[in-house]
């Protein structure tokens, strides 16, 4: 993929009929995980902690050298931080929910609509803790200089750069957990969690898509500017954060070996780039994509 994806752009809906399909929709079909996930089944010992193909060892010579065992140990450890980086976010995007909809009219279903987002966000957040406490494994999450962007972001970004990040952090991880759950080679935890994810999360990209097209239809040149600079600073950064440079050693491993194999592994690269097409043409369809930004997006392998 180049960075001129030549997307067109999408049609706007009506934002009321819109949330009303979703909470229709949230009525028929919601998971509760602290139900929905068997947190009393012993964890299989030959089972990899998520789709080895995502590792981001996977296809490099240490790859090959690596026993069975600490193979799964790895996707264990590469899962578990993938689950905190998303956890982090979905505490982010209900403080941007919550923001966004405090002054607006809360009969509207647009607004009733977010709000089942928030609830949705809150199970999600709980269920990605416990998938790691289930594991046993550390709570990894953003480095500390990325944790406190986190907390400028959710106090200053708003409108359609809000969304447009949030979409984009959605999308990054729905792109990963789509292949976990169908993968019987994985963990069964891992696996009922990123189902109970994807499903849900459809219905929150759906309402993300719509509402960056309305909002940034008709910007002016400066506007999309700036929104093309903070949607892209974001995806960057949530995807540096998405497996943490301690993995290789809790897992065992050469830290310094895996870091260099890691950083030059091209199968790795054409995987994201690969499962990240759809999000860019998105992006590149509302104007998201162009300029000297699109060297964040391929800073992380999504151009």
């Amino acid at each position: 993929m180049t960075a001129s994806i030549q997307a067109p752009r999408p049609e706007l809906s009506d934002r009321e009929e819109t949330a009303a399909r979703l909470l229709a929709s949230s009525a028929r079909k919601s998971y509760d995980p602290v139900v929905e996930v068997d947190w009393e089944a012993p964890i299989p010992q030959n089972k990899f902690g998520m789709t080895p193909e995502w590792s981001t060892l996977y296809g490099t010579p240490y790859w090959e050298e690596l026993t069975d065992e600490q193979r799964v140990a790895l996707t264990k450890h590469e899962a578990a931080s993938v689950s905190s980086t998303g956890l982090w976010f979905e505490i982010l995007l209900m403080q941007m929910l919550l923001r966004d909809v405090y002054s607006r009219d809360k009969h509207s279903r647009h607004v009733q609509f977010a709000l089942t987002e928030v609830g949705d966000e809150c199970r999600h957040s709980v269920m990605f803790a416990r998938a790691g406490e289930h594991m046993n494994m550390p709570g990894y999450g953003p480095t500390g200089f990325i944790h406190q962007l986190g907390k400028v972001w959710g106090n200053f970004f708003r409108g359609g750069n809000a969304y447009a990040s949030v979409m984009a952090a959605e999308e990054i991880l729905d792109m990963m957990q789509r292949d976990f759950m169908r993968d019987e080679r994985v963990q069964p935890v891992t696996r009922t969690v990123s189902k109970i994810h994807v499903l849900e999360e459809a219905r929150h990209i759906r309402f993300a898509r719509e509402e960056v097209a309305r909002r940034l239809d008709g910007a002016s040149r400066a506007r999309m500017a700036f929104e093309r600079f903070s949607t892209a600073f974001t995806v960057y950064f949530v995807m540096k954060s998405m497996i943490h440079k301690d993995v290789y050693a809790n897992a065992g491993l050469d830290a310094d070996r895996a870091l260099r194999e890691a950083a030059g592994n091209q199968h790795y690269k054409d995987t994201v780039r690969t499962s990240g097409t759809k999000l860019m043409q998105f992006l590149d369809s509302v104007g998201l994509v162009g300029g000297w930004t699109t060297r964040f997006y391929k800073a992380v392998h999504l151009l």
